[in-house]
């Protein structure tokens, strides 16, 4: 098993759902093959895949596991690395800050870019490497190494320091508390389905972060924030005996004949959910679709 980098796209011209399954072509079978069992990082690339446009981030984002690996059978010399223990970074982390590269491989003598390493979409990365970059996405774990990584020459941890982080991304209460602050902090803390924003006594908001495809119960949904939704707690409620959904363009729907009128009239007046501000945090129309299939039942 090795530790390795995928690179996708906010629209992608594969069929990735990054969270889910990852699409790609035989070039690559080799070094998913190395991933399979391992953990991976996901980098989003400067080209969004639309002509020339530079409009992508250049970051490595999320953490991942890499199950198992299927054809496609719909397009030969193709394949999907199936997906699970998705999470998103808490902060972005640029592939290249100030001196050096996270990547060795990206780097030549001199510290120049190795631009035809830095093109292909599957790279494996080296333990110390992808922990380096872990900590730098997880605010939380970067004092778990003792210290702050050094991009220009990381030095590989000692076996005991490197462990906890690995152990801690995997773990069901780091993970929850991870998506619990990321969704409510992209729809700053108010309820998407109401509008609410309730702050207690204590400076706390009233506020639940849902899963759109549920994580229990056979349903196996991902710590995304793209399957996050921010609600009160009746909204969620609602939301998760599937009294209420939503369409592929954002709309509320809603199981009228098991919803008291009270309740009705304190969905947005507009009929529309709100939306963090950025494109990369708002719901997947895979995950929406899964709800509104298995979960509701208008």
């Amino acid at each position: 098993m090795a530790k390795g980098v995928f690179t996708t796209r906010i629209s992608p011209s594969y069929k990735d759902i990054p969270e889910e399954q990852y699409h790609f072509p035989r070039t690559y079978l080799n070094q998913v093959r190395e991933t399979v069992g391992d953990l991976i990082v996901y980098y989003e690339p400067g080209r969004t895949g639309e002509g020339n446009a530079r409009s992508g981030r250049q970051v490595y984002f999320a953490v991942a596991r890499v199950k198992a690996i299927r054809e496609d059978p719909e397009l030969g010399d193709h394949y999907y690395a199936e997906i699970d223990s998705y999470l998103n970074f808490d902060t972005a982390v640029p592939f290249r800050d100030g001196g050096g590269f996270y990547e060795s491989s990206l780097s030549r003598d001199g510290g120049q870019m190795n631009r035809s390493a830095f093109r292909r979409a599957v790279r494996l990365l080296q333990e110390h490497e992808f922990e380096a970059i872990l900590a730098a996405g997880f605010e939380s774990l970067a004092s778990v190494t003792g210290e702050l990584v050094s991009l220009a020459g990381v030095e590989e941890e000692q076996e005991d320091l490197r462990r906890p982080i690995v152990e801690q991304v995997v773990r069901r209460p780091f993970r929850e508390a991870k998506f619990s602050a990321q969704v409510r902090s992209a729809y700053h803390a108010t309820c998407a389905l109401t509008g609410l924003r309730i702050i207690n006594g204590g400076g706390r908001p009233e506020v639940d972060a849902a899963h759109i495809k549920p994580v229990g119960d056979g349903h196996n949904g991902p710590d995304s924030i793209r399957n996050g939704l921010a609600l009160s707690k009746t909204m969620h409620w609602m939301f998760d005996r599937g009294l209420i959904a939503i369409t592929d363009d954002y709309r509320i729907i809603a199981a009228e004949r098991l919803i008291p009128d009270p309740a009705l009239r304190i969905l947005n007046a507009n009929g529309r959910v709100l939306l963090p501000d950025s494109p990369v945090e708002r719901p997947h129309p895979a995950f929406l679709r899964y709800h509104r299939e298995h979960i509701y039942k208008g």
